[in-house]
C-alpha cells in the first residue's frame, strides 16, 4: 500500500515469481566451513552462467557463471533472475567465504536457475514476430494479425485496422499499412487497437461489478507498469493494466474485482478476500493463471 497525498492506493502487483528476481539474504559463511578456492573470472559460456559472470563455480557438479558486485551491505545476498545468478557481497568478504555460501545453497540455486531457464524458453516462444500472419493472445484465444496495402489514416499518419470475427477461427485482426512499413509500425498498431479494445471492456466490466460490491468508481486509467496489474485509490480512480487483454475474461473479471474490492477496504486484510469472494468465489483459481501465463514482450 502506498500513502499518497489526500488518498490512499492499493496496487495489485504481476504475481509471476520467475518474472522477478528471488533474492535469498544469508550471513557470510564461518571461516571454519569447508571452502573451494578463489574460482576462476574467465569462463566459457555455459546455459547457466549469467551474461556479465566474472566468477565461475562448481554446484554438485554443474559449472555456473554468476556476477559478483561488491557492494555495502552487511551480508551476502544471492539474486536469481531470468539472466542467471548474481552474488552481491561486502567488500571485506573474502572470496573463500562467499564459495562456501554457494556450496551450502547449491540445491536452491540450480532449482531457482532451471526455472529461470526455463522461463526464458518459454520468453522466446511467446515472443511475437510482427510480419504479416503474426498470432497474438487476445483474450485467451490466437489472434492472427494480417497485413494490407494501404495508406491508413493518413491524417493522423495511423494504420486502419479492424477485426473480423464474424467466421474465423482465430479471429483476424487487419491491418491496413502504408508500404514502407516496418514491424515497428505494426506493432505500434495492434498495440493501439488492443488499448482502445481493453478500455472498452474493462469499462463494461467495471459497470458491472460495481453494483454488485456496493462501490462506485470515478475514473479509469490505463497502465503500462511492468511488475503491476492494477490499482485502486481512494478517490475511486482505477488503473488496470492494458495487457490484461491476454487473459481470458474470467481473468480479467479477477483483476477489476481486486481493485473495485479495494474501494471498500483499503489493505489485503482477511476481511478483503471476504469482499472478492463475495463476487467470485473461484478468485484463487484465477489468480493464479496471473502467475504461470507467460505473454510476449512489447518491448522487443
Amino acid at each position: 500500500m502506498r500513502a499518497m497525498a489526500g488518498f490512499i492506493q492499493l496496487a495489485l502487483d504481476f504475481f509471476s515469481p520467475a518474472l522477478a528476481p528471488s533474492p535469498a539474504r544469508l550471513a557470510p559463511a564461518p571461516r571454519s566451513q569447508a571452502a573451494r578456492p578463489p574460482a576462476n573470472p574467465s569462463l566459457s559460456r555455459h546455459p547457466l552462467s549469467h551474461p556479465r559472470s566474472n566468477r565461475d563455480c562448481l554446484l554438485a557438479g554443474t559449472q555456473v557463471g554468476y556476477e559478483l558486485q561488491r557492494v555495502r551491505r552487511r551480508s551476502i545476498g544471492l539474486v536469481v533472475g531470468t539472466d542467471g545468478l548474481c552474488v552481491r557481497a561486502p567488500r571485506w568478504v573474502p572470496q573463500f567465504e562467499i564459495d562456501a555460501v554457494l556450496q551450502a545453497r547449491a540445491t536452491w540455486i540450480l532449482r531457482r536457475l532451471e526455472d529461470a531457464q526455463a522461463r526464458r524458453g518459454q520468453l522466446e516462444a511467446a515472443r511475437v514476430n510482427w510480419a504479416d500472419g503474426a498470432q497474438v493472445p487476445y483474450l485467451g484465444e490466437v489472434l492472427v494479425v494480417r497485413v494490407t496495402q494501404g495508406e491508413g489514416d493518413t491524417r493522423r499518419r495511423r494504420a486502419r485496422t479492424w477485426l473480423d470475427d464474424s467466421a474465423q477461427a482465430p479471429p483476424t485482426l487487419n491491418v491496413a499499412l502504408p508500404p514502407q512499413a516496418g514491424a515497428d509500425q505494426l506493432r505500434d498498431a495492434v498495440q493501439r487497437w488492443l488499448m482502445q479494445d481493453a478500455e472498452a471492456r474493462f469499462r463494461t466490466r467495471l459497470e458491472h461489478f460495481a453494483p454488485q460490491l456496493g462501490v462506485s468508481w470515478t475514473r479509469l486509467r490505463l497502465s503500462n507498469a511492468g511488475t503491476r496489474w492494477g490499482s485502486a485509490q481512494s478517490d475511486g480512480t482505477i488503473r488496470l493494466n492494458w495487457r490484461l487483454i491476454h487473459f481470458r475474461q474470467e481473468v480479467i473479471d479477477y483483476v477489476v474485482v481486486h481493485e473495485l474490492s479495494h474501494l471498500r477496504v483499503m489493505d489485503h486484510s482477511p476481511r478483503f478476500w471476504d469482499t472478492v469472494a463475495s463476487v467470485l468465489p473461484d478468485f484463487a483459481e484465477r489468480r493464479q493463471v496471473l502467475k504461470a501465463e507467460v505473454l510476449p514482450s512489447w518491448n522487443d
